[in-house]
């Protein structure tokens, strides 16, 4: 049977600040990429939300981040190597702890935002990250863009990788995300998604924002959960997944 992951980026609160229904997207998605403070997410909400991974049985994953709060860690820097290698190391301990509180534990790390964008290509941030990994626990699972050099990169490094797609991002005609600059880059339609998701785990395609087929191999799905009906969307594409024959299991063993 085919099978594919679905996760979601959760913990994104900030004290009185909400963003997104963690509960309910929990009950739908089988990975949470938890916010490690860095772009968002405080200690009690990271805390609650793990706790909430950790009864329903949702692989836990570290969603670390550049330090950027007021861009919620979607502009680019130019860090360091030995500084984006210490920024990483530093979140993944922070919901190491959490997790353990929770009677849980983190299985992988997906970068967020720019920092997941820019190392998708560019080899000396993708090192760092991959030094981080290695050094805090090598058997940590990497999840990056799939198609992009990155995966290759962490897998010579004898990381695990996961391929990951985007069921609410469109897609350039080479693979990669479109800039959220760009009008259309953003999918609102669950109906529509969803269609592009199954075609996605069924033929290994999807369609590119200039109509061109892209192939495209990925063993997890990524809903973001600050997107406008992100629960809805998410719930549609398991959905249809099921009918269609896909079953949704996390790449974690064990996990949901």
């Amino acid at each position: 049977m085919t099978t594919i992951d679905l996760n979601s980026d959760l913990g994104e609160g900030y004290g009185a600040w909400k963003m997104g229904d963690d509960t309910a997207m929990l009950e739908i998605v089988s990975s949470a990429n938890i916010a490690c403070g860095f772009h968002a997410g405080d200690p009690l909400g990271i805390l609650a939300t793990v706790t909430q991974a950790a009864t329903r049985g949702v692989a836990v994953g570290a969603h670390v981040s550049y330090p950027d709060r007021v861009g919620f860690g979607r502009r680019p820097m130019d860090v360091t190597s030995a500084e984006l290698t210490a920024d990483v190391i530093y979140q993944i301990g922070a919901l190491q702890g959490l997790a353990a509180a929770a009677g849980t534990r983190v299985t992988y790390v997906k970068p967020h935002g720019a920092l997941y964008n820019t190392i998708a290509n560019d080899a000396r941030q993708a090192d760092a990250v991959i030094a981080a990994l290695r050094e805090i626990d090598p058997g940590l699972i990497l999840m990056g863009l799939a198609g992009a050099p990155i995966l290759q990169r962490a897998q010579d490094a004898g990381l695990a990788t996961v391929a990951e797609a985007f069921g609410d991002r469109a897609y350039t005609p080479d693979g990669q995300l479109v800039s959220r600059r760009e009008k259309g880059a953003v999918l609102h339609d669950p109906d529509a998604v969803a269609a592009r998701m199954v075609r996605l785990a069924t033929e290994g395609v999807i369609e590119a924002i200039d109509g061109s087929t892209l192939t495209l191999t990925a063993d997890s799905i990524c809903v973001h959960g600050d997107s406008s009906g992100a629960v809805d969307m998410a719930r549609r594409i398991r959905e249809d997944l099921i009918a269609a024959g896909v079953a949704v299991t996390s790449f974690v063993p064990g996990a949901r």
